[in-house]
């Protein structure tokens, strides 16, 4: 019997980071989970990753700690307020002070090393771009741009051993449709976290951009969020 391949699963704890992941089991492979402690204001997502993980079984969960704070310029990293009570069309105006500079550039290049040594040529992250606040680092063009980088820049890619793909399975899901895809895939949604700017408790603010286009995607799936 052939052995599952293995995969690195970059999760955040949030919804879309955790129905990836539980896409990624589904599909029968063995998932490595890799979260970030980079300074983020709103920490209470590792607690969600680290719940996230054990519940849907990964061969190993992983939290690397760097320090995306040193550099700040964003709402989540910085002494910046998080925009709270925005429309739809403010949210789409342009990026959001909640973007946090190279971010994915650099969880996937940690993926990318973790994906080498494990002898991987999957990694699956779980960028949305129709409901994605604006960041350019979520949009088709980046992620197929990272992938051609990466095949130029590993070991074993450059030698022919694997080639790797970045599977990206919500990029083009709207929010309502990640949330019926995740009940489908029997996700606990009490487990998750998407709040930027929770309580001192953890507890999700209600009004920041993530909580408002979760409760978005949650109503317009007729699905309650617990």
């Amino acid at each position: 019997m052939t052995p599952p391949k293995p995969a690195v699963c970059l999760l955040s704890g949030g919804l879309d980071s955790s129905t990836c992941l539980a896409l990624a089991r589904r599909d029968g492979y063995a998932c490595y989970a890799l979260s970030f402690d980079y300074g983020q204001r709103h920490k209470v997502e590792l607690e969600a990753a680290a719940r996230v993980a054990a519940s849907l079984g990964v061969e190993r969960h992983m939290v690397a700690k760097i320090s995306l704070d040193a550099f700040g310029g964003s709402a989540l990293t910085d002494c910046i307020e998080v925009p709270k009570g925005r429309s739809a069309a403010e949210m789409s105006a342009g990026i959001p002070v909640t973007y946090v500079p190279a971010r994915n550039t650099i969880f996937l290049s940690f993926a990318l090393a973790w994906a080498e040594v494990l002898e991987s040529s999957d990694v699956f992250i779980g960028v949305n771009a129709l409901d994605y606040s604006g960041y350019p680092d979520c949009r088709p063009e980046y992620i197929e741009a990272y992938e051609r980088m990466a095949n130029l820049a590993t070991k074993r890619a450059v030698e022919g051993h694997t080639k790797l793909k970045i599977h990206a399975p919500l990029l083009r899901l709207h929010k309502a449709e990640i949330v019926k895809l995740a009940a489908e895939l029997g996700l606990d949604f009490s487990l998750t976290r998407s709040c930027y700017d929770p309580d001192p408790r953890g507890r999700p603010c209600g009004r920041c951009d993530a909580c408002i286009l979760r409760h978005k995607g949650f109503l317009e799936a007729g699905i309650e969020d617990r």
